[in-house]
């Protein structure tokens, strides 16, 4: 079965305009870099189709290629500085529990 593509206006605002931003960072950088469509393609092991299609902030392109082009084009930690480890480490072994109320009661019937 072929990928579903999903429809650039199904996204909210926020995050198409961070995707032009990404694509329009990395054809930037690709040509300050003088490097062209077919090498880079060629490092990142993407078709060329991919590659303009990232740069072009296309969000059915998946995280990893924007993320790996970043890499390559040496600008990963400006263009995703890494998160506060707050955000992201959390107490291992310990689940959240919570209350009944906040679980919206017995949902026996809904289901």
């Amino acid at each position: 079965m072929p990928k579903k593509l999903s429809r650039t206006e199904t996204w909210p605002t926020l995050v198409q305009e961070r995707l032009n931003i990404w694509g329009q960072s990395i054809r930037t950088q690709r040509l300050r870099q003088r490097i062209t469509i077919d090498d880079l393609s060629t490092r990142l092991g993407i078709s060329r189709t991919t590659l303009l299609r990232l740069e072009k902030g296309d969000p059915g392109a998946g995280a990893g290629a924007y993320v790996t082009a970043f890499l390559v084009l040496g600008i990963v930690d400006q263009a995703i500085p890494v998160l506060p480890v707050g955000l992201w480490q959390g107490e291992k072994g310990r689940r959240v529990r919570l209350r009944q109320e906040e679980r919206g009661g017995d949902d026996g019937d809904y289901f």
